[in-house]
């Protein structure tokens, strides 16, 4: 055996992330991986603590590698790193995942009326896509006083409060929110959660002394927010419970394809603009379509439903592809 920390054998993963953003100065550039350090530009957006790049690098290096930067004002930048692996057997890949996936919303419950508030467009339809396709009601509003005015007037049951935003941030719009409820709306108690990517616990002390029921820290697992959700909201979901367990990658290749073999003539049953359609949501790699071509399969064809369902949520698109290109010559 070698030293500890030595591989055999070594092999190189190389990564690299570019961005189109306006760039960083040089001499920012020494800042970006101090602890705390941002750039002009991260300051102004207020986003952030300066933590992310530091804790990335002594990852990177405690895996024998390191990171390096390049960046062009007006053009972006360019983030890179390598670390250095060792092969694996397939025999010695032993792999058990056990995935509850909630599909919907159960029935008969009342209907859930849930505000997001975030001055980030793109947070906003990450949180509009996930809870929608559940079943839930969503407004949203880009700071604190769209907040207010949108929780007058709808009456939410839940707000999702993102804490650092313009015009108004999500410490007065809870403060605010709370005052309210408390003088004028004294049967109305809407539950408030603090999106945050604060983890430090003086700011974590200042939401809930805002009047915040609790909060998720960002980045955060939709798992986690659902559960939330059900925790003050007592909703109850439908679940779709995945198995997947690997032994060795023999038989991942044997499993896959009997169930391509006992699929392909299901595939085949359906229409060929319907094999035409999943062969092509696939390529743009668009899961929504996708999932609405799912719900054409007939009923008892329900093996098929699943496990497009679960190639699709995995992403596994290129599989979906060489689904319908098999099926698609066999009915030619």
């Amino acid at each position: 055996a070698g030293e500890q920390g030595t591989i055999i054998n070594p092999q190189s993963l190389i990564f690299e992330v570019i961005d189109t953003g306006c760039g960083i100065a040089p001499q920012e550039i020494d800042l970006l991986f101090e602890a705390f350090g941002q750039t002009e530009t991260g300051r102004k957006s207020q986003q952030g603590t300066g933590l992310g790049l530091a804790i990335s690098r002594k990852y990177v290096q405690l895996m024998g590698g390191d990171i390096s930067v390049t960046s062009i004002i007006g053009e972006g930048s360019k983030f890179a790193f390598d670390i250095q692996i060792s092969l694996a057997a397939a025999s010695e890949i032993q792999i058990e995942h056990i995935r509850r996936q909630v599909l919907s919303l159960a029935p008969a419950q009342k209907e859930y009326r849930i505000l997001v508030v975030d001055d980030s467009i793109d947070s906003r339809l990450v949180l509009l896509k996930i809870l929608t396709s559940i079943g839930f009601v969503v407004q949203e509003a880009a700071n604190g006083t769209e907040a207010i005015a949108l929780w007058q007037k709808w009456q939410p049951q839940l707000i999702l409060m993102d804490m650092r935003m313009p015009i108004m941030d999500g410490y007065e719009a809870t403060q605010i929110i709370k005052a309210r409820e408390e003088t004028s709306i004294p049967n109305c108690q809407t539950i408030i959660i603090a999106l945050t990517a604060n983890a430090f616990e003086e700011q974590r002390e200042a939401m809930i002394k805002a009047g915040c029921d609790d909060y998720i820290n960002k980045p955060f697992r939709e798992e986690q927010l659902l559960e939330k959700l059900s925790e003050y909201l007592g909703v109850e979901y439908i679940y779709q419970e995945d198995k997947y367990q690997i032994t060795n990658s023999k038989q991942r290749i044997t499993e896959s394809i009997l169930k391509l073999a006992d699929l392909v003539p299901m595939v085949s049953e359906m229409s060929s603009e319907w094999v035409n359609q999943l062969y092509t949501a696939a390529a743009q790699c668009s899961d929504d379509l996708i999932l609405e071509l799912i719900e054409q399969i007939p009923s008892e064809n329900a093996a098929l439903q699943n496990f497009i369902n679960n190639l699709a949520h995995e992403f596994q698109f290129e599989k979906i592809m060489e689904l319908t290109s098999i099926a698609g010559l066999l009915s030619n």
